[in-house]
């Protein structure tokens, strides 16, 4: 077994491609998507044996003057970490791993697996998870599935006149003004436009732009991502006033049938945290929690970190930023959101 950092990128794609528990993160143009936007560098390790692949595990690392060093795998997603044939490939990984980290001066490295812990030994958080949906074979019994009273704000969207776009790179502009809005107005720094442009453009065949409008005007919007059967929501934002209308439920009702026409089999409308609003949106669809398990190696003397806008520490820039105008932080949010993984 050794661990290489210069493998084929084609023949690690291949892999991760064929693999059961890949997600799109572990391919290897994520790392360069991330280097692009964010200016973050990226390593790609890969498990070999007998002269064949085994295991990967690509990393991003941080060089933040607030938060210090650091390196994750993979941040601004909900998936990464290692993804392996054995546990011996798997420990393989995260030895180098932990020695790359250790050799770029890392306080801490952070690994995104999902269902349960891959390293006993190390430190981990289950604060999250995933909430997913197994999908119909058709329409019909898609819409038959539904709770009563998601089809009944379905309808209600259908009778406001609402109207959906589905496209790629065209449509990030209005996808971009109701998520930056949404943002502002959560109080959490937004990524760059470059960002979704840069996701759009590496997988063209793998991504979808949805907009709702309502009288010509974008009131909702989503970016749908995906590999092999399972059709990923890493993005979607609705404007407040559109709440009226039940814009957010049409814009999740057309992309659930999006992936039914397309034959998708699971349905993943992101993470989120148990019992907390978006938890309880997500559930009313049928979707069901998938734990998530973020496991941590820390250098000497190191806590876990805590990054999340649900630190208490946050409170006062996340209730300065929602009073600050959409303009503003659009153009100063990327600058923060690019240390915050």
């Amino acid at each position: 077994m050794r661990v290489l950092t210069d493998h084929d990128p084609d023949v690690c794609d291949a892999y991760v491609r064929s693999h059961p528990g890949a997600t799109p993160y572990h391919l290897r143009a994520w790392l360069g998507i991330i280097a692009r936007a964010f200016g973050h560098r990226g390593l790609s390790l890969a498990a070999e044996i007998d002269g064949r692949i085994a295991g990967v595990l690509p990393l991003v690392f941080f060089d933040s003057h607030v938060f210090g060093r650091f390196a994750v795998s993979v941040p601004f997603v909900n998936y990464g970490g290692v993804l392996a044939d054995s546990a011996e490939a798997g420990d393989a990984l995260l030895a180098r791993a932990i020695e790359e980290a250790s050799h770029a001066g890392c306080v801490h490295l952070e690994l995104r697996h999902c269902d349960q812990q891959h390293f006993p030994a190390l430190a981990a958080k289950r604060h999250k998870v995933a909430m997913v949906l197994p999908l119909a074979d058709s329409i019909e019994r898609q819409w038959n599935d539904l709770d009563r009273k998601v089809r009944n704000q379905v309808r209600k969207g259908e009778k406001s006149q609402l109207s959906i776009d589905v496209g790629g790179t065209e449509l990030l502009p209005a996808f971009y003004a109701v998520f930056a809005r949404n943002m502002r107005d959560l109080g959490t720094p937004v990524y760059s436009a470059r960002f979704f442009e840069e996701v759009c453009r590496a997988f063209p065949e793998q991504t979808r732009v949805f907009v709702v409008r309502a009288n010509g005007q974008a009131v909702a919007a989503s970016i749908v991502h995906w590999l092999g059967p399972t059709i990923q929501v890493p993005w979607a934002s609705a404007l407040r006033e559109s709440n009226s209308l039940s814009a957010n439920v049409f814009l999740y009702w057309q992309m659930v049938k999006f992936a039914v026409e397309r034959g998708f089999t699971t349905f993943d409308f992101g993470r989120s945290t148990p019992n907390e609003g978006t938890f309880h949106f997500k559930k009313q669809w049928g979707a069901e929690p998938l734990p998530l398990v973020w496991e941590y190696w820390t250098a000497a003397g190191q806590a876990m970190p805590d990054l999340s806008p649900g630190n208490p520490k946050f409170d006062l820039a996340i209730r300065v930023w929602q009073k600050l105008p959409v303009g503003l932080t659009t153009w100063i949010g990327p600058s923060i959101v690019r240390n915050i993984p």
